[in-house]
């Protein structure tokens, strides 16, 4: 490619660019892929002769596009927001052209230059003290950073330099080995994952401080969990607070926490990775009181304030405790300028860097302090809008309270109600969220990202939860209450198809979730079933035995060759291994490719309607007709779901479709075809079917876990003999 086509193709690729944002909505938001799925689109091994760029870029929508989650879509609503806007865009793009490294000032004056520049607007926006600014006359200042993981971690290799230097004064006799064995950090137990990680890299131990009723940790609960670890000879130097956690955008006390700190010589980094950009309105600072005692500071404008990923800013008061922690002075690294100006090498934990301030730049003059002000209280009143549709509908709870622009919301009842519609909806492509756990409780977090949604968007959000919601209810009821209360008078439950005395309060779909409770806090053993298949095999030997299983035995899907599909010395995922569970002893589990065999990745071309679907059903049966959308295979069913339930006349719709979901949605084995291989039946015969003739064994199948729930009054002789199996 030459300078001539660069300049055509250039222009070309910020069309499709222009088109793609502007036309999101049309695609499926969560992509209808299996792991694997690009290694039949594209060849083993690079082309020997170079491809013209036609058919380079046509692949874009033929290999990639499929698989990619749209995260600028307004049906977008899983972690937190990571925005672009155009400005950003065009920002990078001269970035990439000029492609120089900025670890040095020497390196590229104007890269590290303007760094300090817009730290410091950055700075003054949210209003950070003076000590945090280079135009301060102290030793503090601003860097961008990768991630705010980073900048965690960055924080922690400081605070463990800090403390490493202050003990080796007081104790000389103890070597660093010994003095950082018994370094012991902080967080609350609503903490992002980052910081567990930035405590195992640094090999230092890690305090989770208990939350309180509000999800988050002050100065008794802090000072408790210190007087124990000095008690026990370990010596506390970091706490990572959070100003918005990722469960429920909760926040630690400030003012509390600081006075302590500076008390017994602790770093005290506040992470505010995603509410950070909302303190550039006045209003919420407030979330900030107590900031002044902080030694780090660190949010990401690459979440809310449209400045693509990546780019976190990161503020020290102290930026001589950076120098100590990471400093080299190799001679190939030295310039004339050392000393007198900034070499943000010293700062961070790589080397090289690119030149992110450039985006930044462009953002902040574009928009404006009030444009992104606008933005963020846009973001806030729709994300109350939502909260106040959910306190509309009785099903619902808000275990958390809603101070952002994110939402935590639950079916009342027990977890599995609400895990059970999360990878409904999920499976669906129609909105895409993922769980927290609270304190025990299940919850779907949503929240608002995309610059461009609308109040017709989360009206058309809220409509589509609630319809699932309704069918999922109907269903629970129907299928678990019977046997659930003999279960529960014994302190028993049914869980991955064994009866279980210990309750999980949710299964496997908690570990999608951006959470701060990964496995290193919570045993997740128990999720972790089985090592090889012929365990796996004999415990559906075994499982048949009891439960009588010989009627299931109708159409399957094959269970996976080991030798083809799983090598012998090989890890895998806990999905995977589940998945592998699931085949074996069900035999058959729904094909999401087959669910949405007709679902293509969400372009406009191809939307027809199902074969047989009446044009004149009603909306969430045949056509869909929200947001412009039109009907596209199976997951037409639940795009325009908006019956009201208590409404008579809505009473007949809605269970239509219920049976229509239900029959879409569930295993082939509920029926009794595996005593008839005469091929499939048709849908209007499995609906008499399951209305008229329920079957002895109802098998719910959600993806990575099955439950098996069994009405008690056709319970197997003898059942109540085998722990309730």
């Amino acid at each position: 490619m030459d300078v001539n086509e660069y300049r055509k193709r250039g222009k070309e690729m910020v069309d499709y660019i222009a088109d793609y944002l502007e036309n999101i909505r049309s695609r499926r938001v969560f992509p209808n892929v299996q792991p694997g799925y690009m290694r039949d689109l594209v060849p083993d091994s690079a082309p020997q002769d170079g491809e013209g760029w036609e058919d380079i870029f046509s692949d874009v929508e033929r290999v990639i596009m499929p698989g990619v989650t749209h995260w600028q879509s307004p049906y977008m609503h899983a972690y937190f927001p990571a925005l672009n806007s155009f400005p950003s865009l065009l920002g990078d793009m001269l970035a990439d052209a000029i492609n120089c490294l900025g670890f040095t000032w020497a390196s590229s004056p104007a890269c590290t230059e303007l760094e300090t520049i817009v730290m410091d607007w950055l700075g003054k926006m949210i209003g950070l003290p003076s000590e945090f600014l280079h135009s301060s006359s102290g030793v503090g200042g601003g860097v961008i950073q990768t991630t705010a993981s980073e900048a965690t971690f960055v924080s922690l290799l400081a605070a463990r330099t800090e403390a490493l230097r202050r003990v080796r004064q007081i104790r000389p006799d103890l070597d660093d080995a010994e003095i950082n064995s018994r370094l012991v950090g902080y967080c609350s137990d609503q903490a992002h994952s980052s910081v567990e990680k930035a405590g195992l890299i640094g090999l230092v131990k890690l305090r989770l401080v208990a939350s309180d009723e509000k999800l988050s940790i002050g100065g008794a609960a802090f000072r408790t969990a210190l007087e124990a670890d000095v008690a026990d000879g370990l010596i506390p130097f970091y706490l990572c607070a959070t100003l918005g956690t990722t469960g429920a955008c909760a926040f630690d006390r400030l003012k509390e926490l600081g006075p302590i700190c500076a008390e017994e010589n602790i770093w005290m980094h506040i992470d505010a990775a995603y509410a950070g950009a909302a303190f550039i309105c006045p209003e919420y600072r407030s979330f900030m009181q107590g900031v002044e005692y902080a030694n780090s500071f660190a949010f990401n404008p690459s979440k809310w304030l449209m400045v693509h990923f990546d780019c976190t800013a990161m503020w020290v008061k102290n930026s001589r405790a950076l120098h100590r922690t990471f400093c080299v002075d190799p001679l190939y690294l030295r310039h004339e300028k050392s000393g007198d100006a900034i070499d943000y090498m010293h700062w961070q934990i790589p080397l090289s860097r690119r030149f992110r301030a450039l985006k930044l730049w462009f953002v902040l003059r574009n928009y404006g302090v009030k444009g992104l002000q606008k933005h963020i209280r846009h973001g806030v009143a729709l994300a109350k809008q939502f909260e106040e549709l959910l306190r509309s509908d009785p099903d619902f709870e808000l275990p958390a309270e809603r101070i952002l622009g994110m939402v935590v919301f639950r079916l009342k009842g027990e977890n599995e109600r609400t895990e059970n519609l999360l990878k409904q909806l999920n499976r669906s492509g129609l909105v895409h969220m993922v769980p927290a756990n609270l304190q025990g409780r299940y919850v779907i977090r949503y929240t608002v990202t995309s610059p461009v949604t609308t109040l017709d968007d989360i009206r058309r959000d809220f409509n589509i939860i609630r319809a699932f919601s309704k069918v999922l209810l109907a269903e629970f009821k129907k299928l678990h209450r019977p046997y659930d209360k003999a279960l529960e008078a014994n302190n028993l439950v049914v869980a991955n198809g064994i009866v279980d005395e210990e309750k999980k309060p949710f299964g496997v779909s908690l570990l999608l979730a951006n959470s701060p409770l990964s496995p290193k806090f919570v045993n997740g053993s128990y999720a972790a079933i089985f090592g090889n298949s012929e365990i796996a095999k004999e415990f559906a030997r075994q499982l048949n035995r009891q439960l009588n299983l010989h009627h299931m035995q109708g159409r399957r899907r094959p269970f996976r060759k080991q030798g083809e599909k799983m090598g012998k010395n090989r890890q895998y995922s806990l999905d995977s291994r589940i998945q592998s569970i699931c085949d074996t002893i069900e035999g058959y589990l729904p094909d999401l490719d087959e669910i949405n065999s007709e679902y293509n990745d969400g372009s406009p071309e191809g939307q027809e309607l199902e074969e047989g679907a009446d044009p004149a059903a009603p909306s969430g049966i045949g056509n869909v007709g929200m947001g412009g959308m039109s009907g596209r295979g199976r997951s037409k069913s639940v795009c325009m779901a908006v019956f009201e339930p208590n409404d008579p006349e809505d009473q007949d719709a809605y269970q239509q479709f219920a049976k229509h979901i239900m029959l879409r949605y569930r295993s082939p084995s509920l029926s009794d075809r595996g005593q008839n291989n005469n091929g499939p039946q048709t849908e209007e015969a499995e609906e008499q079917e399951v209305e008229e003739k329920p079957h002895p064994l109802l098998v719910q199948s959600t993806g990575t876990a099955t439950t098996f729930s069994v009405p008690a009054i056709q319970l197997p002789a003898g059942a109540e003999n085998h722990g309730g199996h």
